[in-house]
């Protein structure tokens, strides 16, 4: 979902040559999948915490966490929250194991993956479906016992929908990024329940939000990495669209999009007028900085869609929170 903002090399030599021997950019021989990277191998207990996305489990834990502010009533209840953050924390880390386990092959073929815990072999599927499928187990479990079935369920949904829908459709149709949101969005909306609140309208306008915004990010991501996408065989919107027009058109439009979903929350009672007229100036802004993409399409201008949405969607946060606690 999100990724190192390297250059990607736009050629590969040797890239469809029929010699044993896989090739990067440079020719050089690559490490073949299972084959260890760099001088020394990192201790395995950080290889299991890649496994987990820590960018990506972060950023659920931090929007799960609003979802239960915005859910809770006059008093937060600290002792829940935790249990909540804690269960969500497990499935997350499950569910990205078993993405990385599933694609580890496709993984192995692109340049800001290559160095995972799998494809460089320093986990074998074994040991990464172990640690994937006890966390997701024991996370919906815990959610289900110390905070309420409902939660479980919904973070269940998410893995679901992340490792058997949105992961096999990466491989198969550019719609994948439509269908990826959806689990994105989830996190908010098991932060809203943890909290005891209903899922209503309300839950319904946070996930809004949150799917809308991941759009952009999504496209602009993959139009920076389309050329690593295609090594791996995903079928990215960048894989039909090289020179970007598409792309662009889709990334700003979703960016416009998201500028009105953005106030709903205000428009259903989850948030006052200071959240709205700070999201309707921070939408303003970020569409501003998608527009150039839709317009000229350009590595550098996908680049500045993506650090603006990385951006955005923290700002968005924070104007949540501080409406509901200063307003």
């Amino acid at each position: 979902m999100s990724g190192d903002p390297r250059t990607i090399p736009e050629t590969e030599a040797g890239a469809h040559r029929s010699k044993p021997e896989a090739r990067d950019p440079a020719g050089t021989p690559a490490p073949p999948p299972g084959a260890a990277r760099g001088d020394a191998p990192r201790p395995r207990a950080a290889d299991f915490l890649a496994l987990t996305k820590p960018g990506i489990t972060r950023m659920v834990l931090l929007t799960s966490g609003v979802g239960f502010f915005l859910g809770s009533g006059d008093v937060i209840d600290a002792r829940l929250l935790l249990h909540a953050l804690i269960g969500i924390a497990l499935i997350a880390s499950g569910s990205n194991g078993l993405n990385q386990l599933v694609e580890r092959d496709r993984d192995a073929r692109m340049h800001r993956t290559r160095d995972r815990p799998l494809p460089a072999g320093r986990l074998t599927p074994r040991q990464a479906a172990w640690f994937a499928g006890v966390a997701s187990l024991l996370g919906t479990a815990y959610l289900a016992i110390f905070v309420n079935v409902t939660t479980a369920l919904v973070v269940a949904i998410t893995l679901l929908s992340y490792v058997f829908v949105y992961t096999p459709l990466k491989h198969r149709t550019t719609f994948n990024t439509l269908v990826g949101g959806v689990p994105g969005a989830l996190p908010i909306v098991a932060g809203w329940t943890a909290a005891g609140a209903p899922l209503d309208a309300r839950a319904l306008t946070l996930f809004a939000v949150l799917y809308f915004w991941q759009i952009p990010h999504f496209l602009a991501l993959a139009y920076i990495y389309r050329e690593d996408y295609l090594r791996g065989g995903f079928v990215m919107l960048g894989r039909e669209d090289p020179e970007g027009r598409s792309t662009g058109r889709q990334a700003a439009l979703y960016a416009l999009a998201l500028l009105p979903v953005a106030l709903l929350p205000s428009l259903a009672g989850v948030t006052g007028t200071f959240y709205f007229f700070g999201a309707l100036a921070a939408g303003v802004a970020f569409l501003a900085v998608a527009m150039p993409m839709a317009v000229a399409p350009t590595t550098r201008a996908a680049r500045r869609v993506f650090f603006g949405s990385v951006t955005h969607l923290p700002v968005l946060l924070v104007l949540m929170v501080a409406d509901r606690t200063f307003y």
